[in-house]
């Protein structure tokens, strides 16, 4: 057994890493299994697994998160859109807001931020009030007067014992007609559409900011932005986290994209990695891609309530982690 593991141990030039080659693809699967129902694609978790397990903390190690993003969120993508949950005009608001700004977040990455720590204060506090706000829109207090929220779940719960008893216990593989997005009215102002009955809208030009900031973030560490995006968009927007995901995963795979191409062609200080490590960042990818078409398949199938508390949950541990390591040098 000691023989075969270390016959799977290989080195990664790039990064330098050396590790199992099934651990990448199987951290990931778990991870992404599990955030891909709130719309995250899991980056934001594996970034600090790369830098505090791994020890590959050079700046190219944002890159290589892009690139889990590239392969692992297509087969999310593809749930969502073959079920309808695809919520168009928040996806090109998400789009169009995050490119500008993954643009002006690899320069602070480079330029400004080659040491993570300071930056990572900013995000950590950021993130400590959205898991805060989020795990706060679970509590009773915060439940008091969401009718809406409330019939929209109920209708998703019925329907889904329904389809269980059909199938015998088994996941459905799809959902009915009227679960599905339907876009009322997209202009400049303000965002509107259906689903499941029930109508909901946001402003276009506060989403436009909101991903436009998020950009800037995710431009940095290589998250995309869905991890920050989604739980915004459930606990300040009051968007269904069911339209919620799809429109972020997607977001988060366009930016990607964006991002490895910043990274790997832009100028950069000398000395200073920043092309990923296109073996490491596929293997991550390689699992994610399962992960997170599992979860999206199965998404619909757990209360809005739970996705809320285990979303709030991965991101307070997160904004924990990156605050407690700019006062006491925790990595």
């Amino acid at each position: 057994m000691i023989d075969i593991m270390n016959f799977l141990e290989i080195l990664f030039p790039v990064s330098g890493v050396k590790t199992n080659i099934l651990i990448p693809p199987f951290v990931a699967m778990f991870i992404s299994f599990f955030t891909s129902m709130g719309g995250v694609s899991g980056a934001f978790l594996l970034l600090p697994f790369q830098m505090s397990v791994l020890k590959y903390t050079s700046p190219s190690v944002s890159a290589t998160n892009f690139v889990f993003n590239i392969v692992a969120i297509p087969s999310g993508v593809y749930r969502y859109i073959k079920e309808g949950r695809m919520a168009w005009p928040l996806t090109w608001v998400v789009i169009v807001g995050t490119l500008p700004g993954v643009f002006i977040g690899y320069y602070l990455r480079i330029f400004y931020l080659p040491d993570p720590r300071t930056f990572k204060l900013f995000v950590g506090c950021v993130l400590l009030y959205i898991g805060i706000r989020l795990v706060y829109e679970i509590t009773g207090r915060a439940e008091a007067g969401k009718k809406k929220m409330k019939t929209l779940e109920e209708k998703f719960r019925q329907r889904a014992e329904e389809l269980k008893k059909e199938r015998h216990s088994h996941f459905a593989s799809g959902i009915p007609v009227e679960a599905v997005v339907r876009t009322i009215s997209f202009s400049l102002s303000k965002v509107e559409y259906e689903f499941w009955g029930e109508r909901f809208s946001f402003s276009t030009p506060a989403m436009f900011l909101l991903a436009f900031i998020v950009g800037i973030i995710g431009g940095t560490y290589g998250i995309g932005g869905g991890a920050i995006i989604a739980p915004f968009c459930v606990a300040v927007f009051k968007l269904p986290v069911y339209t919620v995901a799809g429109a972020a995963l997607m977001g988060t795979f366009l930016t990607s994209i964006a991002g490895v191409s910043f990274y790997s062609i832009m100028p950069a200080q000398e000395g200073i990695t920043t092309s990923p490590d296109w073996l490491l960042g596929f293997l991550f990818g390689t699992g994610g891609f399962i992960g997170m078409y599992l979860g999206a398949r199965a998404q619909k199938f757990i209360p809005q309530k739970v996705i809320k508390l285990m979303l709030g949950s991965i991101i307070l541990f997160l904004a924990i982690k990156y605050i407690a390591q700019f006062f006491i040098g925790i990595t």
